[in-house]
This record gives structure tokens, C-alpha cells and sequence, in this order.
């Protein structure tokens, strides 16, 4: 069972592999999301946490958000892919508010990353004004110490040693060099004996 948040993580439901089966949840209430829907056969009351229609796979089933929330807590949720504004070497996140601007409030964040799922964080590299994201240490509020396991940008993917701490750059993007991750990354990093190329 897999949880995805609003943004960049919605689009995985359209990369699953066919022969592959991945429950994914919404948790304003659907297990079994499929795809996004063709253009002409949206259903305006079927709708992801993002408030984008969706479609369902078969056996799929729709249900209150309370109940998808004792699902969450329950820890039932296996995988949790969500976005972030930073996180940090050490897999802190940060992902709901920035000081001054308007909150609307960290959604089902809070309770994902602590559910016990495994956690991986899906953003782009640096933010617009290419300020770095992934950190020594968050500046922004945190929705969660310790949390993330891995991070994947459209430059590298990381993981997160969470029992020594830091950072281990596991894949790498086309034409892309160590030195670009680097300058693009605000803290050290460990880069992996195996480091591979990300395919797409």
C-alpha cells in the first residue's frame, strides 16, 4: 500500500509498470487510485487529496477520510511518497509552511512520516530561485525528525543512513556530474561505490 502526497509524488500513479500491482491511497479516502484520467472522462467526484480527478482500479474501494486515517495511523501504509520545501542529511522534513506566507496546514504529512512507512521525499533539486533544499539542517518547521529514507530530484537520488547519518548519492541523471549535484546540494554527501545511472 502506497500513500501519495499532492504535487510532483501524484504523478507516479501514471509510471506503474503493467504486471506490476501497487495499492495506492489517497487519504481523502480512495485505495486503488489508477491513472490520471483521458481528457473528456474526468469524474469532478472523483478526486485525489490534490483535488485532481483520478480514476480507480478494479477492487478499489472509496471510503471517509477518518477511515483512511486509521489506516494511516494504524500503520498499514507501506510506502509514503510525499514532497518537501527542505530536508535534511540527517532525513528531517520539512514540507507544510514557510515563515510569513500563507498555511494551510501540513494535511496527512504529519501522520505518514510517522505512521512507520518508509518515506521518500520527490521535489525538485533547488528551488526556483536555486536555493539549495536538501540541507545540513532545515530552517523551515519540521513535520518530521529523522523521517525520510530516501530523496529522488530530477539530478540524483539519495539515501538516507539513518544509523550513522548523512547522505549516499545512489543514482545520478543523464549528463549530470557529481560537481552539478554538489553545487546544487546544500550539505556533504557520500557517493555510492554502485552509483548508477537514474533511467527514465
Amino acid at each position: 500500500y502506497c500513500n501519495l502526497g499532492i504535487g510532483i509524488p501524484t504523478l507516479a500513479c501514471n509510471y506503474i509498470p503493467k504486471g506490476v500491482t501497487i495499492e495506492l491511497q489517497s487519504e481523502n479516502g480512495i485505495l486503488g487510485m489508477g491513472s490520471y484520467p483521458k481528457r473528456g472522462q474526468q469524474n469532478p467526484d472523483l478526486i485525489n487529496a490534490g483535488k485532481e480527478t483520478v480514476t480507480t482500479i478494479p477492487g478499489s474501494s472509496i471510503f471517509s477520510s477518518d477511515q483512511s486515517f486509521a489506516m494511516i495511523r494504524g500503520g498499514h501504509v507501506d510506502l509514503t511518497i510525499l514532497g518537501a520545501l527542505q530536508v535534511s542529511m540527517n532525513g528531517d522534513l520539512a514540507n507544510f509552511m514557510i515563515p510569513g506566507k500563507m498555511v494551510k496546514g501540513p494535511g496527512g504529512a504529519i501522520d505518514l512520516v510517522s505512521s512507520g512507512s518508509t518515506v521518500i521525499v520527490t521535489m525538485e533539486h533547488t528551488a526556483k530561485n536555486g536555493v539549495h533544499k536538501i540541507l545540513k539542517e532545515c530552517t523551515l518547521p519540521l513535520t518530521g525528525q529523522r523521517v525520510v529514507d530516501m530523496i529522488i530530484t530530477e539530478l540524483a537520488v539519495f539515501k538516507v543512513d539513518k544509523q550513522k547519518g548523512g547522505l549516499i548519492l545512489i543514482e545520478i541523471a543523464p549528463n549530470t556530474t557529481i560537481e552539478d549535484v554538489q553545487k546544487n546540494t546544500g550539505c556533504n554527501f557520500e557517493i555510492s561505490k554502485n552509483l548508477t545511472t537514474i533511467s527514465f
